[in-house]
């Protein structure tokens, strides 16, 4: 098989296992309902809170495309990321970015009193691995749908950075966590940056 076409490990047990949770929420009687309300990501400060969903919550996708949108994304980029980390590593990766994700929407969620807030999907910690993708390959083109032309890595990661953060704060697609899709981006940032400076990895 092409090297190419090749999912190592932890990006394909990451979509299998998000593909299958997704799966049974559509097929199990009720499980979608119990997935609901006790996975996805509830302010801090709400009866249905529990602090496992800072993790559960990027294993829940509330449609088709927001799944496959998440999982194609993370096909894409994390093949790439996860042969040049490790597994090991790639996953610490994925989840410091899905639970930071989760933290920043939480404290933004608390400065602007807007409790009432769940959220889902992988969409936190896929953006760190863009970001991952744009800090290590700045210079390679990348082909993003609707545009004809290709574009470089480092452009489109600091343009969709500014274009979260605009949405975010000018209230924008209110179903949307843009501020966990920057806090995704956040946190890989701070992360890589402390491996680079341990020496963990070179970029």
């Amino acid at each position: 098989m092409n090297s190419y076409f090749r999912t190592p490990p932890v990006v394909k047990n990451l979509i299998i296992a998000n593909s299958m949770i997704w799966l049974a929420m559509f097929l199990i009687p009720r499980f979608d309902l119990f997935a609901s309300t006790y996975g996805q990501l509830f302010w801090v400060g709400s009866p249905l809170y529990h602090t496992y969903q800072f993790v559960t919550y990027m294993f829940l996708h509330g449609s088709l495309s927001h799944l496959f949108f998440n999982m194609f994304a993370l096909w894409m980029f994390g093949r790439t990321l996860e042969y040049e980390l490790g597994s090991r590593r790639f996953l610490v990766y994925y989840m410091v970015c899905g639970i930071g994700a989760a933290l920043l929407q939480m404290m933004v969620a608390w400065l602007s009193q807007e409790y009432a807030f769940t959220m889902l999907g992988a969409s936190g910690a896929v953006m760190g691995l863009l970001l991952a993708f744009g800090v290590m390959h700045p210079n390679e083109q990348i082909f993003i749908i609707p545009f004809p032309f290709p574009i470089k890595a480092k452009w489109f990661v600091i343009g969709y950075v500014i274009l979260e953060l605009f949405q975010g704060w000018g209230g924008f697609d209110a179903g949307v966590a843009h501020f966990a899709h920057v806090g995704g981006m956040l946190w890989g940032w701070l992360l890589l940056s402390y491996w680079k400076k341990r020496g963990f990895i070179r970029y």
